[in-house]
């Protein structure tokens, strides 16, 4: 009998701290969500942090008008820096997010594409508007003066380098992430340029539905 009650006292103390390990993880990951709401959903590492990435600009509509980021992100938001003189990068990468907001309009949610222009010396406004009306109709296109472009990439902290601009058919390189941020938290997650318009929508997804 001794033997017995020896056993049944090592299963239930077993049984104790398997629950009290349980309770421990719940808590956890409990105080994990209340910091961040987007943690289930991100994959990337970002060096210090996403609050390290994005933050205030200001640059030139495809009308002209000067607007400023809450101008821009009204609602959760697609970003991509690139220019219209691009050969193959950027018509890709913008159509796929395209695409991926398409998907998502048809799962009943909306989100902005926005295209920011790292060649403001050819990216006029006009020119800008023609580029991002033939990628879709939703998408904003924008532009500004040198130091306006530079302070939009140094917040995002994306990479371009103007090649021998007395050429006119000069390239432009450039980073070629895109960039999720939300009206209410501000950049949140970026995307590689290797993943599908399918792959993007249920990562934004997931992000926006966190959020709701």
């Amino acid at each position: 009998m001794t033997r017995v009650y020896a056993i049944s006292a090592v299963t239930l103390i077993v049984a104790m701290l398997a629950a009290i390990a349980v309770v421990i993880y719940m808590g956890r990951g409990q105080q994990l969500a209340d910091a961040d709401p987007y943690a289930q959903c991100r994959s990337s590492q970002i060096a210090g942090g996403a609050g390290s990435i994005g933050g205030p600009f200001e640059l030139v509509s495809e009308t002209g008008e000067t607007v400023t980021d809450a101008d821009i992100i009204t609602e959760p938001t697609l970003i991509y820096f690139g220019y219209t003189f691009c050969p193959d990068v950027c018509p890709l990468d913008t159509v796929r997010n395209a695409e991926a907001v398409d998907i998502l309009s048809e799962q009943g949610h909306s989100v902005t594409p926005v295209f920011i222009s790292v060649d403001p010396g050819r990216d006029t406004p006009e020119v800008v508007e023609a580029f991002t009306a033939n990628i879709h109709p939703d998408m904003i296109g924008l532009t500004g003066t040198p130091e306006q472009t530079d302070a939009a990439s140094r917040a995002y902290r994306t990479y371009y380098r103007l090649h021998d601009t007395s050429d006119e058919f000069y390239l432009v390189d450039h980073s070629t992430f895109t960039y999720l941020v939300m009206p209410e938290d501000g950049f949140v997650e970026f995307f590689r340029r290797e993943m599908s318009p399918a792959q993007m929508a249920e990562r934004v997804e997931c992000f926006i539905e966190a959020r709701s």
